[in-house]
């Protein structure tokens, strides 16, 4: 069994990512560890997976396994009124309108939903571990996943400009300040004291504002190092012996290795059995062949764990234990 404790299961939408995310909770809950899975996609079937309602907040399926969906809409919410109440703090009363006005307009942006749904992963990735054994991440398709697990380190830049920006528009203000007549100084020189000036008015509402942009950096600094630390976190990819998810799977994991994100392997999924019967199946199973010798090539430097197609739908508990089976752990 693998040591990690953060673990991603990603992979193209449709590949069966959720019953083996789920299958792989419920098998390490039944070694006796204490398990949080959590999906972070849109189209949620956790809860299908599992035949029990599973919300926005954390619930109990088994004794040491719990379950969260992640809301996207409700964390844009949630986000947008932490900034709005964070910028409020910052700003005199009669701004509080266009304020609000601005921040409604930024819920409905490009970006707003990942921006969102990438701080509470951050939160969860950097939290999480201290109370459970195994954090696992059920997560939305490839595309997606690239983009929530390279953010941090863009994000921890941006943070640091934002910084760069308020010291810099602390020294403007300084001499701003100093060039104003109801200042009472000499406008004559106005750079002789500007930097002194601008120091010694350094108020709260700056205090607060870096303490907030670094509280947000060394999130995201944590988070990033957590995710690239081959000892804290393990990516999985689940696939289908079938083209395209040969394709996509082979640009996630050279765009991964480029972040230098470790990969544990791969789950292919959905491989028809031996003994199924019939020229139809036959013929697929000949093209089955010849896909995965083609991932046995391309990813020969990934450990790989071959799944059969199961005869029946995996739902509930009872679906996943039949799942389990063929676990390599």
């Amino acid at each position: 069994m693998f040591t990690q404790k953060v673990v991603f299961i990603g992979g193209k939408g449709g590949v069966g990512k959720t019953t083996l995310a789920s299958a792989l909770a419920l098998r390490c809950q039944q070694r006796g560890e204490r398990v949080l899975i959590i999906s972070t996609d849109p189209a949620h079937s956790l809860a299908d997976a599992f035949a029990q309602p599973i919300g926005d907040e954390t619930v109990t399926l088994l004794p040491g396994l719990d379950a969260l969906e992640i809301n996207p809409d409700h964390e844009v919410i949630a986000h947008v009124e932490r900034v709005t109440q964070s910028m409020k703090r910052f700003a005199r009363p009669d701004m509080f309108a266009e304020i609000e006005r601005q921040m409604r307009l930024t819920q409905q942006s490009p970006g707003a939903q990942e921006a969102a749904l990438l701080e509470r992963i951050a939160t969860l990735v950097d939290e999480a571990p201290q109370h459970y054994d195994r954090v696992i991440f059920d997560t939305a398709p490839t595309g997606h996943t690239l983009r929530l697990l390279t953010l941090p380190e863009a994000m921890a830049a941006w943070t640091q400009g934002l910084l760069r920006h308020d010291s810099q528009s602390q020294q403007l203000q300084g001499v701003l300040d100093h060039l104003s007549p109801k200042a009472g100084k000499d406008i004559s020189n106005p750079f002789s004291d500007a930097r002194k000036h601008s120091v010694s008015n350094v108020d709260q509402r700056t205090a607060d504002i870096t303490a907030t942009l670094l509280t947000r950096q060394r999130l995201f600094h944590r988070t990033r190092h957590i995710l690239t630390d081959a000892q804290q976190t393990a990516l999985f990819f689940v696939l289908t012996p079938e083209k395209l998810p040969i394709l996509e799977t082979g640009r996630a994991v050279t765009a991964l290795q480029k972040e230098h994100l470790p990969i544990q392997g791969l789950f292919i999924n959905r491989n028809l059995p031996e003994h199924a019967d019939g020229d139809f199946l036959a013929q697929r199973r000949q093209q089955e062949a010849i896909y995965r010798e083609e991932i046995e090539d391309q990813f020969q430097k990934l450990s790989r764990y071959y799944i059969p197609l199961l005869p029946t739908d995996i739902n509930g508990i009872d679906g996943l234990n039949r799942v389990i089976p063929h676990l390599p752990w």
